[in-house]
């Protein structure tokens, strides 16, 4: 039996490559035909279109970009819906709000499919070396299935219970870690300001008990004003949003977000949407420039 995988992105094409070179018989496809050739290479099927892939593929897996991207693969809201879906098990990776993940595995239901939430928190590097960390929301025996696959993807999974459960987790994650790395970024502006040795301070921090893999991850970027993408900035933007809509939903505050929300805004608006999110360094710098104090 086939296992569809569709989105081959900066993250979807690591994961892909594990699944294949861990065994898995993988049909994929990708809107842009040659993020698929590294698939090729490693025995993975390409599929001509996203029909193809439902057609060969019981259990797909949509790593995509937004909910467009998921509504126009799936064909929802169209008689191709009902074709697709019905006796598989859609798994969805991407980072959507969570109203739409609830109203998708609604329609996936009532056309006959089973619906997993999927989230993965970890950018680029983790992705490529298998070691993300997946969460799990939805139906119980399209649980079961997908779950033994995740391990060439994800270092460890963990369940969270109902539909957005997963999402909302991926969430309270991606709150930590966006304002971890502005944090971080601001520090070493503070540093560079004040004529400080950002080597010393890279040092420090990694000597002290603040350490963590992502602060040992940026820190090296940030010293180096290395701007290369794990995970892009345009990306944290859309996550920042989701979050603060989620919060706003719930009518809770979070003034550190919507401060993050503001510098990633304006991050992107430079241009830099491209790049690392650690480019929201510039937006610093900025606003320093103008002399900004919040």
């Amino acid at each position: 039996m086939y296992v569809g995988f569709i989105g081959l992105g900066v993250m979807g094409q690591p994961m892909a490559l594990n699944l294949a070179r861990a065994g898995t018989r993988l049909v994929v496809w990708n809107r842009t035909p040659e993020r698929c050739e590294a698939l090729r290479a490693v025995d993975a099927e390409v599929a001509a279109d996203a029909a193809g892939v439902f057609h060969r593929a019981a259990t797909v897996f949509l790593m995509l970009a937004d909910e467009e991207a998921v509504d126009a693969v799936l064909g929802r809201g169209t008689p191709e819906f009902a074709r697709r879906v019905a006796g598989h098990a859609v798994v969805h990776m991407g980072t959507t709000s969570a109203a739409y993940s609830h109203g998708l595995q609604e329609d996936i239901r009532a056309a006959g499919g089973h619906y997993v939430e999927a989230p993965v928190s970890g950018s680029r590097v983790p992705a490529e070396r298998g070691e993300l960390v997946g969460m799990l929301a939805g139906d119980d025996d399209a649980l079961a299935t997908v779950r033994p696959l995740l391990t060439a993807m994800c270092r460890e999974t963990f369940a969270c219970g109902a539909v957005p459960g997963a999402l909302l987790l991926k969430f309270s994650v991606n709150l930590f870690l966006i304002t971890l790395v502005t944090g971080l970024a601001e520090a070493f502006h503070f540093a560079e300001r004040h004529g400080l040795d950002q080597h010393l301070l890279r040092d420090v921090l990694d000597a002290g008990p603040m350490a963590s893999a992502v602060s040992r991850g940026k820190g090296p970027k940030l010293l180096e004003r290395d701007f290369s993408v794990q995970a892009a900035a345009a990306d944290v933007l859309k996550n920042n949003r989701l979050i603060a809509e989620a919060a706003r939903t719930a009518e809770l505050a979070s003034p550190l977000l919507d401060v993050c929300h503001a510098l990633y805004d304006e991050t992107v608006q430079q241009g830099h949407g491209d790049e690392d999110m650690v480019a929201v360094l510039g937006a610093l710098e900025a606003r320093t420039a103008k002399g900004r104090r919040c």
